[in-house]
């Protein structure tokens, strides 16, 4: 009986599996240490504070002075790249962009109180000459085209309604009405029989509330380097049963109307003014 036959592929020996390629172990994550968090913290907090100091800073309206362009409550943000943004600490000032053009609406430092801030429309820039008649305003003698002013019924007043005022009337105008002292003396040096002559580098504002401001009128020009920036848009605005809490000093008044607001957020919010621009 014949044997059957063998093919040899099938009987040869199996070849051996390869070697798998040996896994070199994973290198062990470090935990991020306390100077990587620092770090990130100070970078995140030094881009702030640039943005803060040279492009845009968030700003609250606390009075009426600017009625009804910007009322009482809105938070508006400030475009500082215009004028030149001031170095902190220092007297260096980046470059401007653009000038300061008559009717901007501008935030500035307050000349008789740098540490408060201001929102104003300029109504004369270096050389004009500022006049008042019956509420009525002339630049350079020529009536100023005004669609934003707001007029209270309010009885007529020197100096707040003909501007300059006369020379005996500054010796006498009671400062409870809001005149700044050094301002009567210093205003006779820059009125001339057509008007207030503002002079270079400085500005003359007015606010749109013209009853219920106290501007250049009452306390005098604003340096051109005291001008921070101009209003963008509204991000937010709040109706307070109370306006006077915006101006609240105390702590405890202070934490009070943050738990007003806190409750009243969507009550007394005005939606219809987010996002409006100037």
């Amino acid at each position: 009986m014949e044997s059957p036959e063998v093919n040899p592929q099938e009987t040869s020996a199996p070849e051996p599996a390869a070697e798998a390629a040996p896994v070199k172990p994973s290198k062990p994550e470090h935990p991020e240490s306390v100077w990587d968090t620092l770090r990130s913290l100070l970078i995140v907090l030094m881009v702030v504070l640039g943005i803060r100091t040279f492009v845009a800073e968030a700003t609250v309206i606390p009075t009426g002075s600017m009625e009804s362009t910007i009322l009482i409550g809105d938070h508006v943000f400030l475009n500082k790249l215009l004028y030149g943004p001031q170095v902190p600490y220092t007297s260096l000032r980046l470059p401007a962009l653009r000038e300061i053009h008559r009717l901007d609406i501008v935030a500035f430092r307050y000349p008789v109180n740098p540490s408060l801030m201001f929102v104003k429309r300029v109504i004369g820039v270096g050389g004009d000459v500022v006049k008042i008649e019956n509420k009525r305003v002339y630049v350079n003698g020529k009536p100023l085209f005004e669609p934003y002013v707001q007029f209270l019924t309010l009885p007529t007043q020197p100096l707040r309604d003909d501007f300059p005022p006369s020379l005996s009337l500054l010796e006498t105008y009671p400062a409870y009405l809001g005149l700044d002292s050094a301002w009567a003396r210093q205003m006779p040096s820059f009125v001339r029989n057509d008007g207030l002559h503002v002079p270079q580098g400085y500005l003359f504002v007015m606010g749109d509330n013209r009853d219920n401001s106290l501007d250049s009128r009452f306390w005098g020009f604003v340096p051109v380097e005291n001008v921070v920036g101009e209003p963008l848009f509204i991000y937010w605005s709040y109706d307070a049963p109370n306006p006077r809490d915006w101006q609240a000093e105390t702590l405890a008044a202070r934490l009070k109307f943050d738990a007003s607001i806190f409750l009243n957020f969507l009550k007394h919010t005005r939606w219809s003014r987010t996002g409006q621009t100037f």
